[in-house]
């Protein structure tokens, strides 16, 4: 019977390793707060520049919190005109909409800071 318990105790192991080895691999990904698979940042600033009155986006930021739970941060310059014909909730809307829904990787948590043009002449290091 020894052998039995030893033969049972390698095929248990054999059955946890691969598993261990993937939330390894996925807590490793969350807490050195890597970009999501799947997930092209050029691509997604892309998108995201090609939306109405946006000119610019920086400090942009998409990292994996908890697994599955991807967050965005980033900086938007947006058109004068924005502001002063009063679209930016709108454009908000439009934003969230986006990273939310067009790519594969569905972002529901993000933080878009709207700014003027003008604001970049306060960014101490400039950032892309």
């Amino acid at each position: 019977m020894a052998g039995a318990d030893s033969i049972a105790a390698i095929l248990i192991g054999v059955l946890i390793l691969p598993r261990a080895i993937r939330l390894l691999g996925e807590t490793t990904s969350v807490l050195l707060e890597s970009t999501p698979r799947g997930l092209d940042l050029d691509d997604l600033r892309t998108h995201l520049v090609a939306l109405p009155y946006v000119d610019d986006v920086h400090d942009l930021h998409v990292t994996q919190i908890a697994s599955g739970l991807p967050v965005l941060t980033a900086h938007v310059t947006v058109e004068p005109r924005c502001f002063e014909e009063g679209r930016a909730p709108r454009l908000l809307d439009q934003l969230q909409a986006c990273v939310a829904e067009h790519f594969d990787v569905s972002i529901e948590h993000s933080t878009f800071q709207l700014e003027p043009a003008a604001h970049t002449a306060h960014e101490h290091v400039p950032h892309t």
